[in-house]
């Protein structure tokens, strides 16, 4: 229809309406160009994704696997992820896989089943093994928010996060603190650990090991292990959890031992959601780069798809002093 309206050929018209943004002067001359898309604009045309993956062998989707959409960070990311695929050509579907390996594992099946030309995995294990399966299959694939082995991925630079509450710290004058140190399997917790207990350490302080314990990346973890750490003889003077609801849960704690946070004992988590700065006591924390993790993340695997070589990433992050550590914040 296009075609005989504009007295085109038909490769001409669908060379313009395929063509990405900036390859539209490869399809046709600029008049052209702009004379299609005019009229295709006039006329409400789309084109049929279906019939172009039938051309092209491409299904054009991408299949997004995270822990828990309702994580506010995971939700964020995935924002990012949906924007720029919409930018690349790309559609693209998110399943849940509550950081249980044989849902994992399942639905990771169930994505390759619906024909993606790519995955982004936001649930990478660190040691890798399930990934070494899924890169056997052939399938393409971009780990966000956290890294595993030499596969490519986006991230924040959680290490150098940790350090910068690490150097905070310390620069407050506390030198007995405890950390509530997320999942053992997943690099975010990991890092930040690492990141936090170094610059402890380079200056001449060794965080005991049981002031680092592990927990779920949640509210209710946080308040457990925050509990466990305050029933273990004298408090900590200050606090780090790997995350902002693992540290809203260590206030709860604080609050059920009948002491202040930012005044008896200073708290700090990861992330900056948007609930950090609203609480009664504002969180001071570490402002992870999560809407454009998620935009990177999907800018690799298109350019895995067409055929390059891609470097992972880490994001710079940003430290954000509120009450919480700071009264004077």
């Amino acid at each position: 229809m296009l075609a005989e309206e504009l007295g085109l050929h038909v490769s001409t018209v669908s060379r313009v309406l395929h063509a990405k943004p900036d390859e539209s002067h490869r399809a046709a001359s600029k008049a052209t160009v702009e004379r299609v898309r005019r009229l295709a604009d006039e006329l409400g045309y789309r084109p049929n994704p279906h019939a172009t993956s039938l051309r092209t062998q491409r299904s054009n989707l991408v299949g997004v696997l995270v822990p828990r959409l309702s994580d506010i960070v995971l939700a964020t990311i995935y924002e990012g992820i949906e924007e720029s695929a919409g930018e690349h050509g790309l559609s693209t579907f998110v399943t849940n896989t509550r950081d249980v390996p044989e849902v994992q594992r399942a639905r990771t099946d169930m994505v390759l089943a619906r024909r993606v030309d790519g995955i982004i995995f936001g649930d990478a294990y660190a040691d890798a093994e399930f990934l070494r399966e899924v890169a056997a299959r052939g399938v393409p694939f971009v780990l966000v928010s956290r890294h595993a082995g030499d596969y490519p991925s986006v991230t924040c630079d959680d290490y150098l996060g940790g350090r910068m509450v690490g150097e905070h710290l310390l620069g407050l004058g506390h030198r007995d603190v405890a950390v509530v140190a997320g999942e053992p399997y997943a690099s975010t917790g990991i890092d930040r650990t690492a990141g936090f207990a170094d610059a402890y350490a380079e200056a001449g302080i060794e965080i005991p090991g049981h002031r680092i314990l592990h927990s779920r990346f949640d509210a209710r973890g946080g308040h457990e292990t925050t509990a466990r750490i305050l029933a273990d003889g004298e408090p900590p003077s200050a606090i780090f959890a790997v995350n902002d609801f693992a540290a809203i849960g260590a206030f709860g704690a604080v609050r059920d031992y009948g002491l202040r946070v930012g005044a008896d004992i200073a708290v700090a988590g990861f992330n900056d959601t948007p609930l950090a700065a609203e609480l009664p006591v504002p969180l001071t924390t570490v402002r992870s780069p999560m809407h454009e993790m998620g935009r990177r993340g999907i800018d690799l695997l298109a350019r895995l798809l067409q055929g390059e070589q891609v470097r992972s990433e880490r994001l710079r992050p940003e430290l954000v002093v509120r009450a919480s550590t700071d009264p004077r914040a």
